[in-house]
């Protein structure tokens, strides 16, 4: 393939012929310098993937229930602790005010997270689930796994019957936040009061198994080496493996103003 340089042409041509590239290949791919090649691969083989000369979207908004938070994340510029006088909890209305301005717009989905907040049973979140879907037609797409493992352990519920009593309520499918870099090294620098990896790898495999789609997220460009992002994107397709539920990767570079890490290298 003429595209291809010989540095990592045999890399490349493996994954046009749709074979599994193992995380040596994929390093190999981090480190090249040949970006013209890899994206035209890449290009090529999404079109093998999805031949249709057309791609989808939806309308959605974020609605952050609260942005009091215990868990401290350093990379973190949205959270507030329990006395800080920008510390809020939304209201219905103000939640009801921003549903209707996105079914306004032509909008499907609302995706609703949150902090960790201290002393908000499950209930409240069952409450708005049940108050969200008495009123409005809307996928709600809510709580990510920290969040999850947080009601577990703040109600000492099972994270399958919190994931189970979320769902009976309204919740439709569960976003992948939370998962910055799934390698515990990252996360006990950065999140160490935050869901570990395999907690959160936990968590969704539950959710597939109680048979709702999830996502998957990674947010790079901190402290993170690309060994460690390999790991991550090698744990999400192990999952993907085994209960085929994941419907999305999403992935995004640290924004760094206004944070703990403001001074890291990036």
């Amino acid at each position: 393939m003429s595209i291809l340089s010989s540095e990592i042409e045999d890399v490349l041509e493996k994954s046009l012929n749709n074979k599994r590239l193992s995380s040596t290949e994929c390093l190999k791919l981090f480190s090249t310098k040949e970006l013209t090649s890899l994206g035209m691969a890449a290009d090529a083989v999404c079109r093998q993937k999805h031949p249709e000369d057309y791609r989808t979207y939806i309308i959605d908004r974020n609605i952050n229930y609260t942005n009091i938070c215990t868990s401290g994340c350093k990379f973190c510029a949205f959270y507030r602790e329990v006395e800080h006088s920008d510390g809020y909890i939304i209201s219905k209305n103000s939640l009801f005010r921003k549903i209707e301005e996105t079914l306004a717009l032509g909008g499907k989905q609302i995706l609703m997270q949150g902090g960790l907040h201290p002393s908000l049973k499950l209930d409240f979140y069952t409450d708005l689930l049940e108050s969200i879907k008495s009123k409005y037609d809307i996928h709600i797409h809510a709580f990510s796994p920290p969040e999850i493992v947080h009601f577990s352990k703040l109600n000492g519920i099972p994270v399958r019957d919190v994931i189970q009593n979320l769902r009976e309520a309204g919740l439709d499918s569960i976003p992948g936040g939370g998962a910055e870099i799934l390698a515990d090294r990252c996360r006990h620098i950065l999140s160490p009061n935050k869901c570990t990896a395999q907690e959160w790898l936990d968590v969704m495999r539950k959710a597939h198994k109680l048979g709702m789609r999830t996502t998957a997220t990674m947010m790079f460009g901190h402290i993170e080496t690309v060994e460690e992002r390999i790991e991550h994107l090698e744990k999400i397709r192990t999952l993907q493996d085994e209960t085929g539920g994941f419907t999305a990767f999403i992935a995004w570079t640290f924004q760094p103003k206004n944070t703990r890490l403001d001074t890291a290298l990036i």
